[in-house]
């Protein structure tokens, strides 16, 4: 079976992480990587006073990067002799915020997968993150990867 074809069985396979929490000392940590060290983020009593969301919020670039990690749990793995590469986002939309001590976990369906070149693929999830408990889901995007070798 060819690396096109492989994929192309997959398309509309859905596949649903583990729920993750995310801490105040993950949404610190995360502050201090990106220099983002905004008060609705890392001041707990500062956010509960003067924020609509009654404490601190992750950041939303925090939700999105924590992808590759939930994705990881989840989907299944690239042929041996492959490779997967992060080649970005055709959409990312930050729907609701993430309360910081809340959980999430990520929805990912493989929405399209086409040959570029022989032997690389790029593939097309469609992603929404889930906050435990909520109506409305953190974000969705539309996420691609190349996947090469075989």
């Amino acid at each position: 079976m060819s690396l096109l074809d492989t994929f192309s069985s997959r398309i509309g396979e859905t596949h649903a992480s583990d729920w993750f929490e995310i801490d105040q000392g993950r949404v610190n940590a995360f502050a201090d990587v990106t220099q983002d060290h905004q008060f609705i983020h890392v001041d707990p009593v500062r956010a509960a006073k003067e924020t609509p969301f009654g404490g601190p919020i992750a950041h939303g670039f925090l939700t999105l990067s924590m992808l590759s990690h939930l994705a990881e749990q989840c989907l299944p793995p690239f042929p041996a002799g492959t490779i997967g590469i992060n080649y970005g986002f055709e959409k990312v939309r930050f729907l609701a915020p993430v309360p910081v001590g809340s959980r999430i976990r990520g929805h990912f369906t493989l929405a399209d997968a086409i040959e570029r070149k022989p032997g690389q693929i790029q593939l097309r999830q469609d992603v929404t993150v889930e906050i435990e408990g909520a109506d409305t889901p953190a974000l969705s995007a539309q996420w691609l990867s190349l996947v090469a070798g075989g």
